[in-house]
């Protein structure tokens, strides 16, 4: 009969001893025979749990390290794409679509964009997009201006979005993963531009002119306080509150302005607002915003488009070889014409910054009223007669 017991020693008390090769050894050194490893027995009094505890961690943080991938920190800009509810198009704009949603219970606006979905786009030119994007939305989340839509996050890969399909029986339709999703807060009152037409035919007042382009000032004036360069100032690009505050928006071509300003080169932003510099692929820096100002003010106080008879062909060969400008009413107040003809002056150095900028706008006594003479009185400038535009 073995003279082993249940416990793991002999029948004479003495403790025993695992030896690989051998089986069981006595305290005497003596061998017993061989033993099956599923005959092994331990005594747990001998066995060390703590520093076994210590090990298995130290072991299974090794193998999770090695099994996943390394994660980076999520940048403070990321959305949280769980708590944003996408509903339905607004817009459709050059690099994507803005959809109306909201963000946790907050109104949003949610542009995704589309680069390198076109088939058009390299995959360099689209890898060089998504990396310049993507160093700026750390500096848009961080602006902080009444006058610029508030930025409130992004996400640079949308797998798991959720677009509304166009045929409800459809569901929701994911979209690609290359793409990047931003989202701002909701204007009500629409864009700027559509603000002029409705008022195309009855002018604005000169307080409310002076208004919207102080507005538009004072938001261009702290990007450039910011070293940030919109690149495409246009009425499209600004959006109205339920209370016509002004704020600027579309920053899908905006960059941080470069120390050298031969970094900045090549046709960016919209025929018509673009500085003769922009125009002629020439280096340019954030005056080429306040050229698109000097047009947009125009624009503002006209509620009219500028070169509405000319090709795209036609006005950038005019601006850029004839100093072509929109045509200034002769009813326009002399200090407003004033700002028009400076910040549209082709040489951009003589241009003035937008804090000088918003001075000025300032310093207009807009007490006695003014502005564009309705239409149903007699005309007295070219602009009254026949209505133009869209």
């Amino acid at each position: 009969m073995d003279s082993r017991t249940s416990d793991g020693v002999g029948s004479d008390k003495t403790p025993m001893k695992m030896d690989n090769q051998k089986g069981i050894i006595n305290s005497k050194g003596e061998g017993t025979g061989s033993l099956n490893s599923k005959d092994m027995v331990f005594r747990a009094d001998k066995i060390d749990l703590k520093n076994l505890d210590i090990q298995l961690e130290k072991h299974l943080s090794r193998v999770l390290t090695r099994n996943t991938d390394p994660q980076k920190p999520e940048e403070e800009w990321a959305i949280d794409l769980s708590k944003l509810d996408i509903r339905y198009v607004v817009a459709q704009g050059t690099y994507g679509i803005v959809y109306r949603g909201t963000y946790d219970n907050q109104d949003v606006a949610v542009k995704v964009l589309d680069w390198g979905e076109d088939g058009i786009a390299t995959a360099a030119e689209t890898a060089a997009l998504r990396a310049s994007f993507r160093q700026e939305v750390a500096v848009w989340y961080k602006l902080d201006h009444p006058n610029v839509t508030k930025f409130i996050g992004a996400s640079m890969g949308t797998s798991d979005l959720k677009i509304p399909s166009k045929n409800p029986t459809d569901g929701n339709n994911s979209h690609p993963s290359r793409a990047c999703c931003v989202v701002v807060e909701y204007l009500p009152g629409g864009t700027l531009k559509k603000f002029l037409i409705r008022n195309r035919r009855k002018k604005l007042a000169l307080k409310v002119v002076v208004q919207l382009a102080l507005d538009l000032a004072r938001g261009l004036s702290y990007l450039h306080s910011k070293k940030i360069v919109h690149r495409d100032v246009k009425t499209e690009n600004m959006l109205l509150d339920a209370h016509r505050t002004l704020k600027i928006a579309d920053f899908g071509v905006a960059r941080v302005e470069a120390q050298n300003p031969r970094d900045m080169t090549g046709e960016t932003g919209t025929l018509g607002y673009m500085a003769p510099e922009v125009l002629d692929g020439k280096p340019y820096n954030r005056r080429c915003d306040v050229y698109s100002f000097g047009i947009c003010l125009w624009e503002i106080y006209c509620c009219d488009m500028p070169y509405p008879d000319l090709s795209f062909a036609d006005i950038s060969s005019a601006v850029v070889r004839q100093n072509l400008r929109p045509e200034i009413p002769r009813c326009c107040p002399s200090a407003l014409a004033n700002i028009m003809k400076k910040c549209w002056d082709g040489n951009a150095d003589k241009r003035p910054e937008m804090d000088e900028v918003v001075r000025m706008l300032e310093a207009i006594d807009t007490s006695k009223g003014g502005g564009m003479i309705p239409e149903d009185q007699t005309p007295m400038c070219f602009c009254l007669g026949r209505a133009r535009g869209p």
